[in-house]
């Protein structure tokens, strides 16, 4: 007896088994696995690939800020943002100006060159988007992006909320549960 997950694999194309395809973390990753692949192959041009898109598509939209914040939101670690920046930057696309109330801080733009490429790849990027959502019913797509731009946020927020609590405590003393539990209840034998 077949489940029918299973029988939907078998009559898809690719006739792969349905490896925990109801597990959320996993379904997670096939996700963004092949939405990092598709969008790694529309952007190969950029320089910095994905970051670099993602860093322009900032910049474009107002949002980039200080290179501090960006690199902080990214989750990219300021010498790495430093070097995306510079490579954007050489290539025209991307320009740095000091913050007029810090002049520490550098404010990213976008320069008309950037722009321009952005609505090139930006539209690449929308068709490997439509390519992934295709099996999602019209009606329930928004729905879909709704939730997945809710969810983002809250991780977004747990995230922080994890990072500080390693930050409060380096020393990891508020994790005595595992301690706790070594050599408990355990044979030796």
């Amino acid at each position: 007896m077949t489940s029918k997950r299973a029988e939907g694999a078998a009559d898809s194309s690719t006739a792969r088994p349905p490896l925990m395809d109801d597990v959320f973390g996993y379904a997670i990753g096939v996700l963004f696995r092949a939405y990092a692949k598709g969008v790694e192959a529309a952007v190969a041009d950029l320089p910095g690939g994905p970051r670099g898109y993602f860093i322009l598509t900032a910049a474009v939209r107002g949002e980039a800020g200080s290179q501090r914040s960006l690199a902080d939101g990214m989750g990219i670690d300021r010498t790495v943002m430093t070097y995306l920046l510079d490579d954007l930057e050489e290539a025209g696309l991307v320009e740095r100006k000091p913050d007029p109330a810090d002049r520490r801080s550098r404010h990213i733009l976008a320069t008309p060159q950037g722009e321009e490429l952005w609505g090139e790849l930006s539209s690449r990027v929308e068709e490997v988007e439509r390519r992934l959502l295709a099996g999602v019913p019209e009606t329930s797509r928004q729905v879909f992006l709704d939730v997945l731009f809710t969810l983002a946020r809250q991780a977004d927020a747990f995230e922080r909320e994890l990072a500080d609590r390693t930050a409060a405590d380096p020393a990891g003393t508020q994790r005595p549960v595992r301690a706790a539990r070594r050599g408990r209840g355990r044979s030796r034998a």
